[in-house]
């Protein structure tokens, strides 16, 4: 039998990935919410990934509970995810996850999914059972600008989602000036989180082909309101001027 892999977090993502981890031939452990990490982790002490599947929200709480024979073991797959969200926690495979799963539906790929660490080969091949491409990422830099690019796309389509609605094919052809200036504005934000500077040029074309992965993807979700608050305060920890996204912010007051 191949070595096992525990998931924390059993929603739809975690769904995918079990899947595929499953046709791969590994057993799969979940740990469902109110459930003891530690109890857990005295039963399957040393599995092969600790496939972290909780929401962005649940993240830091759920990390700080991680217990000690798992913390180099983790596999992280949330939205908004920088280094800075694993200190702690060594070398974690990390996937910047491309495809969309709705309740009822089957995913939805929008560009091949990046992927990096210890596990990188583990992840790619149990998505590749189920047709979800990915790409294996070279070095950690690498990683860097592709969880910076995520969060350009997620940041940027929601908060001025706010403003004009509709989706991303929308937003880039006929309010791309605003898409522009809320993009410069997160990027502002992800190089003062993360202590990189980035090729803006490069980010928004990327930005761009991913639109055209998935152009009817709607802008604005329930978290917009939440990302752009978030957003604000993370620039106002490092004094940044952020008028678009503070203009954006009293429109919905």
């Amino acid at each position: 039998m191949k070595h096992p892999v525990v998931l924390v977090g059993v929603g739809e993502m975690g769904g995918v990935f079990a899947r595929g981890i499953l046709k791969l031939g590994h057993p799969v452990f979940p740990v469902i919410r109110g459930s003891s990490l530690a109890a857990a982790a005295a039963q399957i002490p040393a599995p092969q990934l600790v496939l972290i599947a909780v929401g962005e929200a649940d993240l830091t709480a759920t990390l700080a509970a991680i217990p000690p024979d798992w913390r180099g073991r983790l596999g992280l797959l949330q939205n908004e995810l920088l280094p800075r969200d694993w200190a702690g926690c060594p070398d974690p495979t990390v996937i910047s996850v491309w495809f969309e799963k709705k309740p009822g539906r089957v995913h939805r790929v929008i560009i091949p999914s990046p992927v990096y660490g210890p596990q990188a080969i583990l992840l790619a091949d149990a998505l590749a059972t189920l047709q979800i491409p990915t790409r294996i990422l070279a070095d950690a830099d690498a990683l860097v600008f592709e969880l910076v690019l995520k969060n350009l796309y997620i940041l940027t389509t929601n908060i001025a989602g706010l403003r004009t609605g509709g989706t991303v094919a929308t937003l880039w052809s006929r309010h791309r000036d605003l898409a522009e200036s809320v993009g410069h504005e997160v990027i502002d934000i992800q190089e003062a989180l993360t202590g990189h500077r980035f090729d803006r040029q490069t980010l928004f074309a990327a930005m761009a082909l991913a639109f055209e992965g998935d152009p009817e993807h709607a802008c604005m979700g329930r978290s917009a309101p939440a990302r752009l608050a978030r957003a604000i305060r993370n620039g106002e920890a490092y004094g940044l001027d952020l008028p678009v996204l503070r203009a954006i912010a009293a429109e919905q007051s």
